[in-house]
């Protein structure tokens, strides 16, 4: 583990690489405004001497605060979730077809057609077929599942930008942007494509976020989905979120927001030929909600063309780790941004990795205050405990 605070201007293997990308403008549902454009410095940066005094100790306090926290994720919420229990013996099932062969034409009228404050888990089997619909899952409306057939996904479809205009004549931003809106909790979707198809954004160009898929509700998990798009594909807005085997494309900021999330075995795709950022994850102390977020990436690969950053800071304590991750040679040496964080090593930002192989897996090259994790580092990171899993994660009910 080669891991330094040397200045910026610092070369690998004698040679010097800026890289100064432009990126198309991104502004999230926060007033906090994503800059178009950062710089980085290749290999090893981390600031100046001043700040390589300090890493050490940054450190050394991260050590700490997992340690302790590991207790916390080991006795939080052990005991399954009573209204859970109760929504899944209740459970009802309906069916989803556009050639009228079900009860419901629309995924739409079959939202509608669950009661407020629904506590039985309400299971759409979707059929195949392509659905262009606009959907809102509202927060009055829990326990919500779309079960679609694994050889052939029904595929939601939209494609809104942030510019586009809404009824008031105003642009509908980006949480406006998203085919389909989580805010309820205990969703769940298994086999489903969710999509927006609006054109990739050139770099620069305002309005280019176009979101496949937000979710602000909590205790959400997803398996063997795809969520397809460009800038702002997957707003990983808020809560406890699980994703398994999913596939997820993108190019800038293509899974951010402050959720607390865990990706496992999922298959993560860069589609610009220039440069893509996979995540812009806002744990910020300014936002008393979002402290305690972050994104876990176990067993996953990255792969996709242009170049890949692992991450960049939407937030003062942004938080990232990647374990156990196949990392295609894509991934830029450096790995990470500090975006608008004039002194990441100061802040407390948390990106690291652990035990992840392939080409982009440089550890020894990465910007000086990311970290390569040891095993009491990782532990925290690498399982379900990391969103309270025990308590609320149940397998996908089977496609009828």
């Amino acid at each position: 583990m080669e891991r330094s605070g040397s200045n910026n201007s610092s070369c690998v293997l004698g040679v010097c690489v800026v890289l100064v990308v432009v990126l198309a403008s991104s502004c999230p549902a926060s007033s906090q405004n994503q800059q178009a454009s950062f710089a980085v410095s290749g290999g090893g940066g981390g600031g100046d001497a001043a700040a390589a005094s300090s890493f050490g100790d940054f450190i050394a306090e991260n050590v700490q605060h997992y340690i302790v926290s590991e207790k916390k994720y080991a006795s939080k919420e052990k005991a399954v979730d009573a209204q859970l229990l109760a929504a899944e013996a209740g459970a009802v099932r309906y069916v989803v077809s556009p050639d009228g062969k079900g009860k419901f034409r629309t995924i739409s009228d079959a939202i509608k057609a669950v009661p407020e404050k629904n506590k039985k888990r309400v299971i759409l089997d979707i059929r195949p077929g392509t659905y262009k619909e606009k959907l809102l899952i509202p927060y009055t409306k829990p326990f919500i599942t779309f079960v679609g057939n694994p050889s052939n996904p029904p595929t939601i479809m939209w494609d809104d930008t942030a510019a586009t205009r809404g009824k008031d004549g105003a642009p509908v931003g980006t949480v406006g942007s998203a085919t389909v809106a989580i805010e309820s909790d205990y969703f769940m979707a298994s086999s489903v494509v969710f999509k927006n198809h609006a054109p990739l954004a050139a770099p620069g160009q305002k309005g280019g976020q176009a979101v496949a898929l937000r979710v602000f509700g909590s205790k959400a998990a997803l398996y063997n989905c795809t969520i397809s798009g460009g800038q702002d594909t997957l707003y990983d807005h808020k809560g406890l979120h699980y994703f398994k085997n999913c596939v997820i494309h993108g190019s800038v900021d293509f899974i951010f927001g402050f959720g607390r999330s865990l990706y496992e075995d999922c298959t993560i795709v860069s589609v610009t030929k220039q440069v893509a950022v996979l995540t812009a994850q806002q744990r910020s102390k300014t936002i008393s909600d979002a402290i305690e977020s972050g994104f876990s990436f176990v067993r996953c690969r990255i792969s996709g063309a242009g170049q890949i950053y692992l991450g960049r800071a939407w937030g003062d304590s942004s938080r990232v780790v990647y374990s156990y991750t196949s990392m295609s040679k894509e991934v830029v040496p450096v790995g990470w941004d500090g975006w608008n964080i004039k002194k990441p090593e100061h802040s407390g930002i948390y990106y690291g990795e652990y035990k992840c192989s392939g080409a982009g897996a440089l550890s020894n090259k990465r910007i000086g205050w990311s970290l390569v994790l040891n095993d009491v580092q990782a532990k925290p990171f690498t399982g379900t405990h990391f969103v309270y899993g025990d308590a609320w994660i149940l397998p996908p009910p089977a496609p009828k």
